[in-house]
């Protein structure tokens, strides 16, 4: 894979030019754009070296009057440089730093994954939703109500699908797709399962289930910002490390 490129190729269609998402509004702001509304975040921006000081007191100031939360994500590749060291000052708060990690599926066919006694299952649906949100509380230790309220009008446009594994009845694991209208690229997102029932290939079936869904829709890259749990996994289904990435956070 040619790392630069996908990067390079990233950003421009889904950083700097991302689709319509419903619940959020963007607007370029000092230099900065950023999206406002479901959730707060910041991804992308256009700044000179000596400019990151005064943006991010601009940003820094609109949200404290807003009085909300608000994430600014930052990849390993993004200028300028002093853009960090300017967020840590102005008191926002740094999330571990995740790899940013691509599978290109021209080159890498991801298998199906067998995992007796468990049914892997794209949900809809407000129902479904609920057991993501099961499965999720139970991976990583709390609780996103939020998603019962912003992820089943998506589940209908197109933009998003969710996949849940179940053990009979009971959510024991879970992840959804975020599919970007336009973008050779789709995001897995929220995988997590269980602690009873990890090392049981869950996590891999569900990325392999996605994995074929984006296939079938005409996705050729998959992209996570994986922990430090999940990317031996990945690499060893053929993602690649092109970058890492940290959320600043504020409000928080």
């Amino acid at each position: 894979m040619d790392g630069p490129a996908v990067l390079a190729r990233f950003d421009a269609e889904t950083r700097a030019a991302p689709p319509p998402e419903a619940g959020l509004t963007r607007q370029w702001a000092g230099g900065v754009l950023r999206g406002l509304g479901a959730y707060n975040f910041i991804g992308w921006w256009d700044l000179a070296e000596n400019a990151a000081a005064a943006a991010v007191a601009e940003q820094t100031a609109f949200f404290i009057a807003r009085g909300e939360q608000v994430e600014w994500k930052v990849f390993s590749h993004d200028r300028p440089k002093s853009l960090e060291p300017a967020l840590a000052a102005a008191g926002w708060t740094p999330e571990a730093p995740e790899t940013f990690l691509v599978l290109d599926m021209d080159e890498t066919t991801l298998d199906p994954v067998a995992t007796p006694g468990v049914v892997v299952r794209r949900v809809t649906g407000r129902a479904g939703v609920e057991d993501y949100v099961a499965a999720g509380a139970a991976a990583f230790g709390r609780r996103e109500d939020h998603w019962l309220q912003t992820l089943p009008p998506r589940l209908e446009d197109g933009s998003l699908s969710v996949w849940v594994a179940y053990d009979g009845d009971r959510a024991v694991a879970a992840g959804r797709t975020e599919f970007l209208a336009g973008a050779a690229f789709a995001g897995l997102y929220g995988g997590g399962t269980d602690p009873a029932w990890r090392g049981k290939g869950l996590y891999r079936a569900l990325v392999a289930a996605r994995g074929a869904e984006a296939r079938a829709r005409g996705v050729r890259y998959l992209f996570v910002d994986a922990r430090e749990t999940s990317r031996p996994i990945l690499q060893r289904l053929g993602f690649e490390a092109l970058a890492t990435v940290r959320g600043w956070m504020l409000g928080a």
